[in-house]
């Protein structure tokens, strides 16, 4: 019989799963309460949230939230980043965060419901953020349209340089 304190966990870990765009889930083993700290700081600055989760719990949670996918990520110790927003600023920022801590070995994220490798997640984190990508995408369209442009005048300004060609050998002559 769950305690009312592993209800209450159970209840904000399902809510913080429901309200995440992405779950990067870590193993944590051998880092030190004063670098969960810091690394907590830095992430909470992407609008991430990482916190140690019991799997049992976790796993619950999971499924209350419609995440049944993120128990097979549940092994060892673990700690789970929770994504509100962008998911690939959010994979580079905890990424970025690790790095220093060797220690701690991303095993895989649920984006939406897809669950992604650790591979996955570094190849996410080196993609470019939302707003370049569509403005790539934005240019790749926007430049088949400017050679059309420039195909139809060209007609044009030819005629305007013949008729203009005339204009000065009448003027000269």
């Amino acid at each position: 019989m769950p305690t009312e304190a592993k209800r209450e966990t159970i209840a904000e870990l399902t809510e913080e799963a429901r309200s995440s765009s992405a779950m990067i889930v870590s193993e944590y083993r051998g880092l030190k309460v004063s670098e969960f700290g810091e690394i907590r700081r830095n992430l909470r600055k992407q609008n991430v949230s990482y916190r140690v989760v019991k799997n049992r719990l976790m796993k619950i949670a999971a499924q209350n939230a419609g995440a049944d996918a993120l128990a097979i990520l549940l092994e060892g110790p673990t700690a789970v980043a929770f994504v509100k927003g962008d998911e690939g600023a959010a994979a580079k920022a905890v990424l970025e965060a690790f790095r220093t801590h060797r220690m701690i070995k991303v095993t895989g994220a649920i984006i939406g419901t897809q669950v992604v490798n650790a591979e996955g997640v570094t190849r996410l984190a080196q993609l470019p953020g939302r707003d370049v990508l569509l403005a790539q995408v934005a240019g790749a369209i926007a430049a088949p349209m400017a050679n059309v442009a420039g195909l139809f005048d060209a007609p044009l300004r030819d005629i305007a340089g013949l008729v203009q060609a005339l204009a000065d050998k009448g003027s000269a002559a």
